[in-house]
């Protein structure tokens, strides 16, 4: 039986900055633990000429690893590529080994940042109230949360795809406000291992996502192995406004690709 619920709306305090966004194709890459300065830096030389053109229908983000921040915000200056943080703490200074505050990341031009990666979430043991304050302290410092939900394989055979992204989506948005917000569904047994979730069934749980936050207007990405062969089927999809890639967006000929998908005349 497929999990429903009302719709709710979520709110945040009035010391919140930062501006709403307009539903538009946000195409997202994370680098995780790759990519030092000096390959940031090749990497955005040969990028440039791939977001010369870029349609103004789309958005594209990088999140690179912390110390490739500064390198990479530099290099891509002048382009529409908005920077990310993979993770970011919820406090502004303190006795937290190995952690980055919003502050220091605004300081490096830093407009989004990733919370609850499943990786995070595994290793890391990272609870959904955790990111839940994650969430909160990127809207209150003016960035936009990428907020990452997802079933494991074990949980999707079990039938429990749509309670447990629900659970994800009510813990981790508590307080939050979706008009500056963006939610990537990401299937976890879809991320590095070349399976990719049909974009049907895709699409489908990304208007359930929708639904959830209860604001139609939203950006609801997928993730999970997305590559040059599979973005435009995916783009195609009327719920999915973008995507979060992986591995495919180390490269810049492939990640540009990516970000000029073309989606076939009629369709969207």
């Amino acid at each position: 039986m497929p999990w429903a619920t009302p719709a709710r709306r979520f709110s945040l305090a009035s010391t919140t900055q930062g501006v709403s966004l307009v539903r538009k194709a946000v195409i997202a890459g994370n680098w995780k633990m790759h990519m030092n300065c000096a390959e940031a830096r090749a990497f955005a030389d040969t990028f440039r000429g791939q977001v010369e053109n870029l349609p103004d229908d789309r958005q594209v983000v990088i999140a690179p690893p912390y110390l490739a921040i500064p390198t990479l915000s530099e290099a891509l200056r002048g382009t529409p590529v908005a920077i990310a943080a993979q993770n970011v703490h919820w406090d502004k200074k303190g006795a937290y080994t190995g952690m980055v505050s919003a502050p220091m990341l605004l300081e490096h031009g830093v407009t989004h940042a990733i919370v609850g990666h499943s990786e995070p979430r595994k290793y890391y043991s990272e609870t959904d109230e955790q990111i839940n304050l994650r969430a909160r302290t990127a809207q209150i410092y003016g960035l936009i949360p990428i907020l990452c939900v997802g079933e494991s394989l074990d949980q999707r055979e079990a039938r429990e795809t749509e309670r447990v992204i629900h659970r994800q989506v009510e813990q981790g948005l508590e307080g939050i406000a979706p008009d500056r917000l963006i939610v990537a569904y990401e299937p976890i047994w879809a991320i590095g291992t070349g399976k990719s979730c049909a974009a049907e069934e895709a699409n489908r749980i990304c208007g359930l996502i929708r639904g959830w936050v209860g604001d139609p207007d939203v950006i609801v990405q997928y993730g999970g192995s997305v590559n040059p062969a599979t973005i435009d089927a995916l783009m195609a999809q009327p719920e999915i406004d973008g995507v979060l890639v992986g591995g495919a967006s180390l490269d810049p000929i492939s990640f540009g690709r990516i970000v000029n998908y073309q989606v076939p005349v009629g369709v969207a």
